[in-house]
């Protein structure tokens, strides 16, 4: 039987995400968004979380502690310029989920001019979530429609 270049339960795509505390990320992560441990490899003197496998939703989330001074968690580089976008069916009931375990609310969920439910929390470790619920299928010249009435009324403020 052949290896398969990409291993079931994969997408092109997983996130690889540097957290403080591989442990305590696990657990936050199954209290905040449902994740289920799907793997966890301790270092050789079973302190640290090398690394770990999650499914969260119909994807997987690769994670490890932090082993500097190369592998540091965001919090720990003064900041983070990675969103993670979770589509889910209820954004509303998630980002209320997210919140009560612990995230930072970095924007409260709204409708968006680009047809989605959509809000961002920060976890414990700094990484960024973006939780939406897809509720239009507007076509390009119409979000850019959308954008601009937005983007006036910003301005107005």
């Amino acid at each position: 039987m052949m290896t398969k270049p990409i291993p079931d339960g994969f997408h092109s795509l997983t996130p690889h995400l540097v957290v403080t505390d591989g442990a305590a990320a696990i657990a936050f992560y199954q209290k905040a968004f449902g994740a289920l441990e799907l793997s966890r490899l301790l270092t050789p003197d079973g302190k640290t979380v090398m690394h770990a496998q999650l499914k969260i939703g119909d994807s997987v989330l690769m994670l490890g502690g932090e082993m500097p001074p190369r592998a540091l968690a965001p919090k720990s580089r003064g900041g983070t310029s990675v969103n993670l976008h979770l589509y889910l069916a209820d954004a509303d009931a998630a980002f209320d989920r997210a919140v009560k375990a612990g995230c930072k609310i970095i924007m409260p969920v709204s409708d968006t001019f680009w047809g989605d439910r959509y809000g961002v929390v920060e976890d414990p470790s700094g990484h960024q979530w973006s939780l939406a619920t897809h509720q239009h299928d507007f076509t390009p010249e119409q979000i850019a429609a959308n954008a601009k009435d937005f983007l006036a009324k910003l301005a107005k403020g």
